[in-house]
């Protein structure tokens, strides 16, 4: 990826994440920046982003700070690591498959909430409709 650095409101602009959450990931570990400037400011890459990017995707579908960083672990080691023997690749990839299934439950339950609180609306909207009074024709 592209080795141009941004300060944190650039990537926070971009992640629609704010500046506390980003230092709060970096203070978990999750995501450390890739350097800092003269000055002692956090300077970010493009990969930096991503990895934010993929933590922004998991937290609405529940998982914790533990899973995220699990996650992470894998799919760096995937990206990253030359050399992998077979059973080290597969174990990885397995660790992924599960997290990926487990998204895919999430979205499921999710879909599910989001078709009642559509139906909820609806209802609310027909209740509105039934019980407003119509105003006399003034002819």
């Amino acid at each position: 990826m592209d080795d141009k650095h941004m300060q944190i409101g650039e990537v926070a602009a971009r992640t629609e994440l704010s500046l506390r959450t980003i230092r709060h990931y970096e203070e978990t570990g999750l995501v450390i920046p890739s350097a800092r400037s003269q000055g002692g400011f956090r300077l970010y890459t493009e990969t930096d982003v991503a990895r934010l990017m993929v933590i922004r995707r998991m937290k609405p579908l529940g998982f914790t700070l533990d899973q995220m960083r699990d996650l992470l672990d894998a799919t760096d080691r995937l990206d990253t690591e030359v050399g992998l023997d077979v059973g080290e690749r597969e174990a990885l990839l397995e660790r992924v498959r599960t997290y990926r299934q487990a998204a895919a439950e999430q979205v499921e339950k999710l879909r599910i909430q989001l078709a009642r609180a559509e139906d909820f609306a609806d209802t609310l909207g027909t209740r509105l409709e039934q019980n407003t009074p119509v105003a006399p024709d003034p002819s």
